[in-house]
């Protein structure tokens, strides 16, 4: 299960961050690191800073886009440490270590972190099914990037180890679509709202973001995506029809 977790570090700015994050996953048996848009190169300090985890950092996946990152997860949880203007579904660390056990046994799973200063951006959070945050003291709540990495990884390792003493529920037999898969359907929603005029095409932001939510909360199978898609085809259908 642990093979299948990625850590998404989103826009990093100093590779010894990316050095200390790699040697928090490696202590938690965590291996795979992506790299979105680093602002950084994996350096002679990450490596020093990586204290014998180097060969994380060195294999760390790079690329553009969080979209690319996450592509073929099934489960994704953006780190927060404030409220937003649009609530989503949240996970303490805990609840989040759990989801992570059980589901990183059918398929691959991305834990994101955002940027030093600012973290994640909202449009970045609404691509995760639920965002987690760390119960850390208000009066002094300064994580540093690797801290939260071993913070999240740790609870994540301590519910596989639970898991493997079957102290919560197994797996569900239902599939949960990918990413990939999910901005697809969104993508065809928009397009179909836009036709039959429920939304406009220059602002579909607020409406899409409040759906976004739904179908995040809501979690949809893969069956019942496809479904949902096919409802969306058939009501592009008749819209034609009646032009």
């Amino acid at each position: 299960m642990l093979d299948n977790v990625k850590v998404v570090l989103v826009g990093t700015s100093h590779s010894g961050n990316i050095g200390s994050a790699a040697r928090a996953m490696k202590v938690m048996g965590l291996k795979q690191m992506v790299l979105v848009d680093p602002q950084c190169e994996v350096d002679a300090q990450a490596i020093a800073l990586a204290a014998g985890a180097s060969d994380i950092a060195l294999n760390a996946q790079i690329v553009d886009t969080l979209d690319s990152a996450i592509a073929d997860c099934g489960l994704v949880v953006g780190t927060s440490a404030r409220s937003r203007t649009l609530e989503w579904p949240m996970l303490d660390p805990r609840e989040c270590g759990e989801k992570f056990a059980v589901e990183g046994e059918q398929h691959p799973v991305a834990i994101v972190f955002g940027r030093e200063r600012t973290g994640l951006t909202n449009d970045e959070l609404q691509k995760c099914h639920y965002h987690v945050s760390i119960p850390a003291n208000p009066e002094y709540s300064s994580l540093n990037l690797a801290m939260a990495v071993q913070t999240l990884c740790y609870e994540i390792r301590v519910a596989h180890l639970n898991r493997q003493q079957s102290q919560f529920p197994t797996m569900p037999e239902a599939a949960y679509p990918r990413h990939n898969e999910l901005e697809l359907f969104y993508t065809h929603l928009e397009k179909v709202l836009v036709q039959t005029q429920f939304i406009s095409e220059e602002k579909p932001g607020q409406v899409m973001n409040k759906l976004r939510r739904l179908f995040s909360r809501a979690r949809p199978e893969e069956q019942e995506l496809n479904i949902l898609r096919g409802v969306l085809t058939a009501v592009e259908k008749q819209a034609l029809h009646k032009k």
